[in-house]
């Protein structure tokens, strides 16, 4: 059977591919920081709310993993451990600044439908 809309399943494959590196609820908010300056971990668990350590860990991790995101060790005493993006992940600023505008957007309509 011929698929009458072959280019929409093309689309849907790229889009899981996208979801498998991005998937969970923090990945995208670690880079969108990330894309500002590059930071220590500590900075990250500040900025990025709700996220525990372990988790924040772990998802470093993945992005490393990725090409994301690329771990800096500085022989300093103590040894100082930041991160930052790396240029393939410079790729997905603009889609964080799109979901962003989208969220702004999304929230001013909710708040304004319930006082409405």
């Amino acid at each position: 059977m011929k698929r009458k809309y072959p280019d929409c399943g093309k689309k849907i494959l790229a889009i899981h591919d996208a979801m498998d590196v991005l998937n969970g609820k923090w990945k995208v908010s670690i880079i969108a920081c990330l894309c500002y300056k590059s930071m220590r971990y500590s900075e990250l668990l500040r900025e990025v709310k709700g996220i525990s350590g372990k988790v924040l860990s772990r998802e470093l991790k993945d992005l490393e993993i990725n090409q994301l995101v690329q771990r800096n060790v500085q022989d300093t005493q103590p040894v100082t451990v930041s991160y930052e993006i790396t240029d393939y992940g410079v790729t997905l600023k603009e889609l964080t600044d799109v979901i962003a505008q989208w969220g702004f957007l999304h929230r001013e309509r909710i708040l304004s439908r319930k006082t409405n």
